[in-house]
């Protein structure tokens, strides 16, 4: 798919190394961004990429969106200037849209049944690896829809992610970065909570975190947070309102399932007490703040 256009929508922390990769690969990229500021940093130099002036100017046969949660992707489609009009247009038959968004799997897998009745296809496709992982290229990519449609975008995928697994249809991606992201909630309050009793009890946290790390609970996430357990620093990086939102996700999934989900449950409790409190924006490893 080398020289393949591509739309791209969303060249936020995450997007814009996702669609850089893109143009590294070959691709040539028709940008979007609310912002198009951000959208004209990552096509500076790039003669490959193009920025659009509207959403429908980057409707091609395959358009991705990385965008905060599935109301904005809605958005982006639907609006009189959005990637429907662009496509219907164009008289692009059966295009494909990919979202890469960390959204909700039931309310992701009912909008493409909608968007099957009008010809469009949807591959969920949410990530994990942080904005480091996107800008090396080497996400963990989640992908669920038909298996034609994943095939098709296969190359696209490849381009930004390390770890590319189909996990079955429509839905199946966003449902498995849920676990993720229980998992990725569930460590983080355990970590506060082993941090804060390490502080509290005298002992030197440098020296724990290292222990730990080269023991079984050693872990990925011990690794790229202990820098801000031992400097205070939270700034940036993953943000405790979107953990948040995600934690929501995983409960509604558990519900629907039935499956006991009461430690998510206090992970999102906390992460609610540091929404409530202000401290949304901050990297969601600062969840120690409200253990202590």
């Amino acid at each position: 798919m080398q020289g393949t256009a591509i739309g791209f929508v969303g060249t936020g922390p995450m997007g814009a190394p996702m669609a850089r990769n893109l143009l590294s690969a070959g691709f040539d990229v028709i940008l979007w961004n609310r912002t198009a500021a951000k959208a004209e940093d990552v096509a500076r130099g790039e003669p490959r990429a193009t920025v659009a002036a509207a959403p429908a100017d980057a409707a091609r046969p395959v358009v991705v969106v990385m965008l905060p949660d599935l109301p904005q992707v809605r958005d982006v489609v639907d609006r009189p200037d959005g990637l429907r009009a662009g496509w219907r247009a164009a008289g692009t038959a059966d295009p494909v849209l990919v979202v890469m968004s960390t959204v909700s799997p039931v309310a992701v897998t009912a909008w493409a049944r909608e968007l099957a009745a009008d010809g469009i296809r949807l591959v969920d496709a949410p990530v994990s690896g942080g904005v480091e992982g996107a800008g090396a290229g080497s996400l963990s990519i989640m992908a669920g829809g038909a298996d034609a449609d994943v095939a098709a975008v296969g190359p696209v995928l490849d381009a930004m992610g390390a770890t590319v697994r189909h996990l079955g249809p429509v839905g199946a991606g966003s449902l498995a970065k849920t676990c993720n992201q229980i998992v990725v909630g569930g460590t983080l309050n355990a970590l506060a909570e082993a941090v804060a009793i390490a502080r509290q009890g005298g002992l030197d946290v440098e020296t724990v975190l290292e222990v730990l790390g080269a023991g079984l609970a050693g872990s990925r996430l011990l690794s790229d947070k202990s820098r801000r357990y031992l400097t205070g620093d939270y700034a940036h990086g993953g943000a405790c309102r979107t953990q948040l939102k995600d934690l929501e996700f995983g409960i509604a999934a558990g519900r629907a399932l039935g499956v006991d989900t009461a430690l998510t449950e206090v992970a999102r409790d906390r992460y609610q007490r540091m929404v409530d409190r202000g401290d949304a924006e901050l990297d969601h490893s600062a969840v120690i703040r409200v253990v202590v």
